[in-house]
Formats: structure tokens, sequence, C-alpha cells
């Protein structure tokens, strides 16, 4: 919905899990959530307001649109402002005409409701979602005594693009799925 990029995730998303919950095809106590980039922001945002997930991993996720929003798409040259006005996020307005919707739809202002464990993924050499987005969100986390755990990724991009980077984080998600999940020994 324009104006609500963040709350349509969440209509969206959790009357599905809800779903295979009842239909006895997922465990309640064990549902995990991730995402990248676009689903990076919005598996941030969905624990805002669920606590229906065990853990979730975000990757490469917007926190704070507001400090987000003035922001250049690095490999590309572009303002940022347009994602946030009628792209991706479709607010439907700038920051001055549509303050309250830039912070109703930022996870770094809700992350006191965040009881979900949460793991940030970010190439520190991204060139579409500045990677202090994740430390946002993360010091938040932090200063607000949550359970977060961020992977920082040196010289990579969006995505990690070094084989040993792409295999640390594949076996970090599933280290980190299955202690949180499964009960296995933390890492």
């Amino acid at each position: 919905d324009i104006g609500s990029p963040g709350y349509s995730a969440t209509k969206c998303l959790v009357p599905g899990v809800q779903k295979l919950i009842d239909m006895g095809i997922a465990d309640p106590k064990a549902v995990g959530l991730h995402g990248h980039s676009w689903s990076g922001y919005q598996t941030a945002f969905v624990i805002t307001q669920t606590n229906i997930f065990a853990a979730a991993i975000a990757g490469a996720p917007v926190s704070n649109m507001t400090s987000a929003y003035n922001g250049i798409r690095w490999e590309s040259g572009l303002a940022r402002q347009f994602q946030y006005e009628k792209s991706q996020s479709r607010i439907g307005g700038s920051l001055w005409e549509k303050p309250g919707l830039y912070i109703e739809n930022s996870p770094v202002f809700f992350a006191d409701r965040i009881n979900t464990p949460l793991l940030i993924m970010f190439g520190d050499k991204d060139g579409a979602v500045p990677w202090y987005q994740g430390i946002e969100l993360y010091l938040a986390m932090r200063r607000l005594e949550k359970d977060c755990v961020f992977l920082q990724y040196r010289e990579e991009p969006h995505h990690p693009q070094k084989y040993a980077n792409k295999l640390d984080y594949s076996i970090k998600m599933k280290q980190y799925f299955d202690c949180l999940l499964y009960t296995s020994p933390s890492p």
C-alpha cells in the first residue's frame, strides 16, 4: 500500500506463516525469517510488529528511511530520494511532505519492540544500501539490550562476491538458525 510498505509486508507475510502453523507444516516455536535488500528491510520491519518468528536474518536492510533518504546510491550515483517517494518504498511523497510516514516505516524507530533475535549482514562497499543503515539498527538493538549480531564483509558490495565470504555467510546463517530454531550449540 502507498505510504505503508512495512505494514503491507507484515499484513501479507504473517497470515501466510500463521496458516502454515495452523496446518501443522511449520513448528510455531521454530519459524525463521530471512531477507536481503528490499526483503531485508521487510524482515527488519516485520519483527518490530510480531513475535511469530524465533529468529531473523536481514541482509542489507534499510533501517532508517529518514537518514537514507538524502543519500546516494554509490554504484550508480543516483540520489536515493526517488526510491522512497515513488519507487520501491512507495511512501508517496518527499521527506518534508510526509515525515511521519518515513518514521513509521523505519525499523530503527521501533527497535524497542523487537523481541526476535536478529542477524544483520552488510558489505562495507554496498553501492545500493549504505551499510551504516545496518549499523544504526545494530546499535539501537545493542543499546536496548536486544539480541543482535552484525556481520560486515570488507570490500564486498550489496551481495558478497568473494567465494570465501559467500561460504562464510552461508555457514553463519545455517549456524544461527540451527542454534535458535533447533537448539544446536551456539557457534
